[in-house]
C-alpha cells in the first residue's frame, strides 16, 4: 500500500511548520512531483519522487529516492540505478608485492618490496540531513531531468525546437486572425470578440 509521506495530513502540517520543509513542498506542487514512498519506506527514512518526465530509454516515468543512509539515487530499473550524490577524489595507498619463487621456478608466496602504490578513485560524498537530501534532489531533478529532457512531452516524443516555435505562430495566427468569436449558452449566442 503507498502512503503519500509528503502530503498525508499529519505529515504536511508537521512539514508546513518548518520553513524548508515547505519551500520543498511548495517547490514539489510546481514541478508535479508525487511522493509515492512506501509505508515500508517511510519508516526507514526512505523518500521516493517519482517526476512527471519520462526517462528516455524506457518510457516509465523517473523516479528518484532519499536514503537515510545520506545517499540520493535514482529509481528507474534494478539494472541502472545509480547515485546522485556529488562525488570527490579519494586517495588510498596499497602495499606493493613480489612473487617469490621455489627450487622448481613455481611461484610459492608474496613479499612487501617496501613500496606503495597509489589509487585515486571516487567517493560520493553524504547528505546527512533529510532536508539538505531533500533540496539537493530538487535541484538535481531540475538540471538533470527538467531542463535536459525540456523538449519531450508527456508522451515521451521528442519536440525539436523549430517545429514547437513553427507550431506556436501557427496557433498565435489561427487565434488573432479570429475577428468573430461566439459562444452558444443555453441556447443564447453571445460575442465574445
Amino acid at each position: 500500500m503507498n502512503r503519500n509521506y509528503f502530503t498525508a495530513t499529519g505529515y504536511r502540517k508537521k512539514y508546513l511548520s518548518d520553513p524548508r520543509y515547505a519551500k520543498v513542498l511548495e517547490q514539489m506542487d510546481l514541478l508535479g512531483i508525487m511522493d509515492v514512498s512506501t509505508t515500508r519506506q517511510s519508516k526507514n527514512g526512505t523518500i521516493v519522487w517519482k517526476l512527471p518526465v519520462k526517462h528516455p530509454h524506457g518510457g516509465q516515468l523517473i523516479k528518484v529516492a532519499s536514503f537515510k543512509t545520506g545517499y540520493v539515487r535514482n529509481q528507474n530499473c534494478c539494472h541502472s540505478n545509480y547515485q546522485l550524490n556529488k562525488c570527490e577524489p579519494n586517495v588510498e595507498y596499497f602495499p606493493e608485492y613480489k612473487w617469490v619463487y621455489d627450487e622448481s621456478g613455481e611461484p610459492d608466496h608474496q613479499i612487501k618490496t617496501g613500496k606503495y602504490r597509489k589509487y585515486v578513485g571516487k567517493s560520493r560524498i553524504l547528505i546527512p540531513l533529510e532536508i539538505d537530501r531533500l533540496e539537493y534532489l530538487i535541484s538535481y531533478c531540475l538540471k538533470n531531468y527538467y531542463i535536459t529532457y525540456a523538449n519531450q512531452v508527456a508522451n515521451g516524443d521528442f519536440v525539436t525546437k523549430w517545429k514547437h516555435e513553427w507550431e506556436l505562430e501557427r496557433v498565435k495566427k489561427q487565434f488573432y486572425g479570429a475577428k468573430n468569436v461566439s459562444v452558444n449558452i443555453d441556447g443564447i449566442r453571445y460575442k465574445v470578440i
